[in-house]
């Protein structure tokens, strides 16, 4: 049997530490291709490159595995692999990450991870976005990495309904002190966001956003924060329909829909 094919991404680029995590993670499941962006890219959400053109290098090439430099966006990488490299080509999963930084909660709307995993999802292959709540450039990803695999190693282990996309954060900690993995529903909250202001050498105002989660439901035992605040590993399956349906009956009589 052919070893399973897996396509990987990320947002904090090519040289990122969680992305060589990631692959290693996924390296012992199947055949990997790579297309990472140059440079950074978080908070690019689902961004595409539409004004410039796009470079693509290649950075190694191995046996069942080829790590490929993009100057775009996350999203722009899972549309040059599906698009470009493979050529419609089978792939057995996509997997995103591993992000230096929680995208928990409302974060999903924000992360260029997860736009990736979305994107992949849109291909109708199983999508997985992996994201460490750690910030820190040396940021320890042994346990992260050891449960990345695990999950990589179920989700191709049989068939699963379509699409599927999974948000998975993993609280700081040793591996030994990850308490397990809670299926869960998104946190409601909001950031609550500041601009701060400084002068350059030459007298012009410029500006740095900050800014902190401000969680909605602390207590709810059935939420990603909750989860990560106590341990856990919080894993939420999104999708990407928004309508609102509890609005669709009370706006066709206030509004005069006709069928």
């Amino acid at each position: 049997m052919k070893k399973p094919f897996i396509f990987i991404t990320n947002d904090d680029g090519v040289n990122a530490k969680g992305l060589a995590h990631l692959i290693e993670a996924a390296r012992p499941h199947g055949r990997i291709l790579v297309i990472a962006p140059e440079t950074s890219q978080s908070g690019m959400s689902h961004a595409i490159t539409i004004a410039s053109p796009l470079f693509l290098r290649s950075v190694r090439k191995e046996p069942d595995l080829e790590i490929y430099a993009c100057t775009g966006t996350p999203v722009d990488c899972v549309k040059m692999a599906f698009d470009h490299l493979l050529k419609g080509k089978k792939v057995d999963l996509v997997v995103s990450g591993i992000n230096h930084g929680t995208n928990s909660a409302i974060s999903v709307l924000y992360s260029g991870t997860m736009g990736a995993a979305i994107e992949g999802s849109f291909y109708g292959v199983p999508s997985i976005g992996f994201s460490l709540l750690d910030f820190l450039p040396d940021a320890d990803f042994e346990a992260a990495t050891i449960h990345a695999s695990q999950m990589i190693g179920q989700i191709l282990e049989k068939p699963i309904e379509l699409p599927l996309c999974l948000n998975v954060n993993i609280p700081i900690g040793r591996p030994e002190e990850i308490k397990g993995v809670r299926v869960c529903r998104q946190s409601k909250g909001y950031w609550k966001e500041e601009f701060y202001c400084r002068k350059d050498p030459r007298g012009r105002d410029y500006y740095w956003l900050t800014g902190n989660f401000q969680n909605d439901e602390p207590d709810a035992p059935d939420t990603d924060e909750w989860a990560l605040k106590h341990g856990y590993i919080s894993v939420v399956p999104i999708q990407v329909d928004m309508t609102d349906y509890r609005q669709i009956d009370p706006l066709k009589q206030r509004l005069g829909h006709r069928e």
